[in-house]
């Protein structure tokens, strides 16, 4: 019989962080008129319907949670809107999965470094053109491989809302804002003490695939510039 995930109570909310979090949906959508703002959520549109999908300096990376081959349309937000492009679903291995774009995306660093029980990160999600962010506990249970957190409200019964990304952002900083997974979806496991809800998501142990997928990273054809991104 397994025993209860025991939560370690930390001080999650300090002030910095609370700052940086009711900050983010507002910086994510400010600086009309530039591109020099990242903002890694992108709208994945499939014929199998919506999900959500990061860019990272590695490439796109989203769940085919919709579809896992086809044609795929990505609404990207810059600085002064949205933009859709058009791609190819490529599989990464690990039920993972990417599209080349020929424009460079607003995108964000990788992480790979495994966050531990009790630790806070930040999961941040969309909504048709506003973006949402809540703060969650990394859990742990022994039945499973992956990242373990507790349940957002925003992702309780929202398939759309599966590939939102999972961030590290230290001491608050948005600067130093890392992906470290993407939310798969709301899972149930019993215990001891019955039935218990997380959040799964992939981690940095499948991550590493976009990685080696992108060989010619640095080296690829150079990115085109079109006036509707300038």
């Amino acid at each position: 019989m397994v025993s209860e995930v025991q939560v370690t109570s930390t001080a999650m909310r300090h002030t910095t962080s609370q700052r940086a979090l009711w900050a983010l949906p507002l910086l994510l959508a400010s600086c009309a008129g530039t591109r020099t703002l990242a903002d890694p959520t992108l709208l994945i549109q499939t014929e199998g319907g919506r999900e959500l999908g990061v860019s990272t300096e590695y490439g796109v990376v989203f769940l085919g949670h919709t579809s896992s081959s086809g044609d795929v349309n990505m609404t990207v937000w810059f600085g002064d809107g949205p933009s859709i492009e058009k791609s190819a679903i490529e599989p990464l291995g690990g039920d993972l999965f990417t599209a080349e774009t020929e424009i460079r995306l607003p995108s964000v660093p990788l992480s790979f470094d495994d966050p531990t029980p009790g630790d806070v990160l930040t999961i941040i999600g969309r909504e048709g053109g506003s973006v949402w962010s809540e703060d969650v506990l990394v859990l742990e249970d022994p039945r499973v491989y992956g990242l373990l957190l507790a349940v957002p409200e925003k992702m309780r019964g929202r398939n759309d809302q599966i590939g939102a990304g999972v961030y590290t952002i230290p001491d608050g900083d948005l600067s130093k804002m890392h992906l470290v997974g993407i939310a798969a979806g709301v899972i149930t496991l019993s215990t001891a003490e019955g039935e218990r809800e997380y959040l799964a998501a992939y981690g940095p142990q499948q991550l590493w695939r976009l990685v080696t997928h992108r060989r010619d990273h640095n080296r690829r054809k150079p990115w085109i510039y079109r006036e509707d991104i300038l």
